[in-house]
Order: C-alpha cells, then structure tokens, then sequence
C-alpha cells in the first residue's frame, strides 16, 4: 500500500529557535498549546529534518489536538552541528531530556524513526519519567546491523565519502532504501535534503559515520548497541513499535527482538513498507499513533 500525496498544510505552524543546553535547536510547533505533548524525532539520513521527515504525519497529529514539536535533532536542519561522537546516542538522549524540560513538558510522549527512535528509547531507559510514552519505527540501536551492516546503511554512512555528497547519491539511498515504494517520493522532498547535506559543517563533520577503528571505536560501538543493555527488561514505559518488513536500513528482526524483551512493548509490522513506515504508511501510522498516545496521556 503507498500512502497518498502528503496534502498542504492547514495548521498554523510556529518555527523558532531554542537554546537547549550548549546548542540552539530549530523547533517546529504545531497544535494546542494546552495538548498532549508529542515529540517527533526524524531519521539520521544525509539532509533530513525534522519537517520533511514527517511531512505526512504533522497535520494529522495536530488536527486530533496533540501538541506536535518537531525539532532538527543537533547534527541536521537548522540546529547546531556538533554531536559527541562517543556516544550519540546517549548525546541524543540528553538533548531530548533537555528540550522537555526546556519547554517545560515535564514528560512528553516520544515519536522516533530510525536514529531518532535510538535516541527516543535510550532517554526512556535513562530518564523514564520524561517519557509517556514510546513509538518506534525501525529504530537504530538494538543490533540489527552488529555483525553485518545492511546495504541501506553502508549507503547512509558512504555518503560523504568518496566523490562526496551528490543528488544522485541521495536519490538512490532514499528511492533504494528508505522506502519500498521509491516513486512515492518525489523529487522536491530529494532536493531540498540534498541542499541540507550540502551544510559546509555537517560535510565537515557528519553527525552520523561510521566509529573510528581502535578500541576508542570499539567502545562507541558498545554505547549504540542498547540490546546489550538490561534496563530494557526493566523499561516500564508504554511501547508501540512499527516496522516495515522490506526495511533495508535497519533489519525488521529487531522488532521481535523488541517485544519479547520490553514488558510493555507492542508490534506492528507492515508488508510492502521499508524503514519509513511513517511515509509509506501514513494514514494506518497516523490512526495507530494517535489512539497510542491518547491511550497513554
């Protein structure tokens, strides 16, 4: 099934800029001020943002009265650049953390798709009281890729590599790999991702390649890796996972894997849908995602 043409925006959107610890983190907010606080997290892709990786699902969200904040995560978009490369998962954590309390949420429902949903599931196990709840799609951390990085992903990483960033380069990771559908993406959501890949500081220094070799790169592979880390048994946090199963970024495996280890955890896996479910699937995500977050607010 692929989703219909994303429709224009009916809902007033607010764009500014946050100060969110050391960073400053272009913020989208859409929705009630006084609605249930959603957090959408995009994908870690060359030239994704916050907006063009939700373009199907922002209305939808605000138009069932739910407050939607859609930040560029630090790395992408209009948000500063740097990333701790240590650990960017746990970085990504602690700026999500911050951005809650920023805006005084005191806890907000987390949307995550890929290093987003890494970044999403890595806050629940280290601060679970700023999380209401979980909603995962293909999300990056939990070993899908450990002995064996997918084609998707050897793509995401080698983008800035060789001959460097190009639109054909990043036509081809997205229509190859992010989506089952590649047709379903048309050409100006390519262009505009492949002027923000284009940003002199992320060229420089991409938020996300591969670790460094050495045991340095041993140890951040180590921090990525949140199947290894037993709170996950112990994660009490309301769970939704969604999966494609032709995602070739990020293997549909870890979605069991999910379920069978997090107490709370549901699974929905798609046929015919890659790692952007929430694209590829928008009317079916934007239904499951709304009755979620309203069952756990």
């Amino acid at each position: 099934m692929t989703a219909a043409a994303p429709t224009p925006s009916t809902a007033e959107r607010s764009h500014r800029t946050v100060r969110v610890g050391a960073r400053d983190i272009h913020l989208t907010e859409v929705g009630p001020a006084d609605g249930t606080p959603v957090v959408l997290l995009h994908g870690g892709g060359p030239g994704a943002t916050g907006e063009s990786n939700y373009a199907r699902n922002i209305d939808a969200l605000s138009g069932a009265g739910l407050r939607v904040l859609v930040p560029d995560m630090p790395g992408y978009g209009g948000s500063s650049k740097h990333l701790d490369h240590a650990d960017p998962f746990g970085d990504l954590a602690a700026f999500t953390r911050q951005l809650v309390d920023v805006l005084d949420l005191g806890s907000a429902h987390l949307v995550g798709n890929s290093y987003g949903g890494a970044a999403a599931l890595r806050l629940a196990l280290d601060r679970p009281d700023k999380v209401a709840s979980l909603l995962l799609m293909g999300p990056g951390g939990i070993g899908t890729t450990r002995a064996l990085p997918t084609p998707g992903l050897n793509a995401l990483l080698s983008y800035y590599s060789g001959e460097g960033p190009t639109r054909d380069k990043l036509a081809s990771f997205i229509r190859d790999f992010l989506v089952f559908d590649g047709a379903s993406v048309p050409d100006e959501l390519i262009d505009l991702r492949h002027a923000a890949s284009l940003d002199p500081e992320v060229v420089a220094d991409p938020p996300l390649r591969r670790p460094d070799p050495g045991p340095a790169g041993l140890r951040t592979l180590v921090r990525m890796d949140l199947s290894r880390d037993r709170r996950l048994t112990r994660c009490e946090v309301p769970t939704l996972v969604l999966w494609g199963t032709e995602d070739k970024v990020n293997r549909p495996s870890g979605g069991p894997r999910l379920a069978a280890t997090m107490p709370r955890c549901d699974l929905v896996m798609w046929s015919r849908t890659g790692h952007w479910a929430q694209w590829e699937q928008a009317d079916r995500f934007n239904a499951l995602a709304i009755e979620h977050i309203r069952r756990h607010a």
